[in-house]
């Protein structure tokens, strides 16, 4: 008998559904927290885990062939900017001026 808190099935499930619902890790500046957020209410997808200084990517919800760089629009998120504030300002910027979007 499966009792509800050590239960396979449970454990199995719960873990589940908190991999589904995986939220990504928290940037160390609070100006580029901010901008992320920003970025995601706009439905872009924000995935952290990068290489050098990378802190993660932001990636375009609309996938639009016609995107300003050629492809899909994906930025980078850096982990320590020389100027925390003009790199989230840099961050908005790209969302607000996605060419899909317009």
């Amino acid at each position: 008998m499966c009792k509800t808190s050590g239960c396979h099935l449970t454990t199995y499930l719960a873990r589940t559904i908190l991999e589904d619902k995986m939220v990504r890790g928290i940037h160390a500046k609070k100006e580029i927290e901010a901008a992320l957020a920003y970025a995601e209410r706009r439905g872009w997808r924000i995935q952290g885990g990068g290489k050098g200084h990378a802190w993660g990517k932001m990636y375009c919800p609309y996938k639009d062939a016609e995107c300003r760089c050629g492809e899909f629009c994906i930025s980078s998120v850096w982990s320590t900017p020389k100027n925390a504030v003009n790199h989230a300002r840099h961050l908005r910027r790209i969302v607000d001026n996605c060419t899909a979007r317009r």
